[in-house]
């Protein structure tokens, strides 16, 4: 079983190169932000150590996790947001790690793990390599005002937290250069691929 990150910036199309893999190439698919989430529900290990430890200003009146209540206290408090970050990313590589080990005796071909942190949370050691999804700015400055209503304000504040282009591909194997058609993406998908396949 292959097993590929997928990293980059916001706005760069990492959701359309996902896309491409699993339809094309059957790939086992995980996005670590949902995963996340689907950790943070109440009677998950992670809900209940959330709870533990921030108190039950961060759970709403359905019992379930305040998102707007707990997003402000990390983002205004560097040390909650650490302490949040300890709980949090363990429990996500844990839960890869497992389903990687299930979709390898399933005989799975090819597992995708798309992650924000992907390089700073050390997948390269349990992923056979890397990939950065690279758009030009102003591509992603437009796809973010076009697909989610941020303004250029707001996309520049995201860009600004996430590693540079330089530091993309100095960790990255693979770059899939999404600044223009989907047709030309999905022909350097397929060039990775075939690459993959004969290696």
């Amino acid at each position: 079983m292959k097993k590929i990150g997928i990293t980059g910036g916001v706005g760069a199309g990492k959701s359309a190169v996902l896309k491409y893999l699993e339809e094309k190439y059957e790939a086992y698919i995980i996005v670590a932000d949902e995963l996340a989430k689907e950790l943070e529900e109440p009677g998950q290990p992670v809900f209940n150590a959330l709870k533990d430890r921030f108190g039950d200003g961060i759970i709403a009146a359905d019992g379930s996790l305040d998102k707007k209540a707990f997003s402000k206290l990390i983002f205004s408090d560097e040390e909650a947001l650490k302490q949040a970050n300890a709980i949090i990313h363990p429990a996500v590589k844990e839960e890869i790690l497992v389903q990687i080990k299930e979709k390898e005796e399933a005989g799975c071909g090819l597992f995708v793990l798309e992650a924000a942190l992907l390089i700073e949370e050390g997948y390269d050691q349990i992923l056979d390599e890397l990939w950065y999804v690279y758009a030009d700015e102003a591509v992603r400055f437009k796809r973010l005002e076009e697909n989610r209503g941020y303004d250029r304000e707001k996309s520049l504040s995201i860009m600004r937290r996430q590693k540079s282009d330089i530091e993309f591909r100095k960790y990255c194997r693979r770059i899939i250069d999404n600044s223009g058609e989907l047709q030309d993406t999905m022909d350097q998908i397929d060039a990775v691929m075939h690459s993959l396949k004969e290696n």
